[in-house]
């Protein structure tokens, strides 16, 4: 279990191939660690395409970026327990 509360936000869109990659390591990691965890679409939100659109996808913890393109599970899973 992480020592303190956190949440994991996957910012994707439709038919994003690497965000199906992200998505899959972002559940196993969540599962494991009991975090939880939601996706955006950044085509629901000017302001998330504007931001995000050539970056996709975007990890993001407690609201603060994390990782983009690729999910290294390592690193979320430290990042999540430190």
């Amino acid at each position: 279990m992480a020592p303190r509360e956190h949440r994991i936000t996957l910012l994707g869109k439709p038919g994003c191939h690497l965000c199906d990659d992200a998505r899959a390591v972002i559940e196993r990691v969540a599962a494991d660690l009991g975090v939880p965890w939601e996706e955006r679409d950044i085509t629901a939100s000017e302001e998330d395409h504007a931001k995000y659109w050539e970056m996709i996808p975007v990890t993001l913890i407690d609201g603060v970026q994390h990782d983009f393109w690729r999910v290294d599970e390592a690193r979320l899973r430290a990042a999540l327990t430190a």
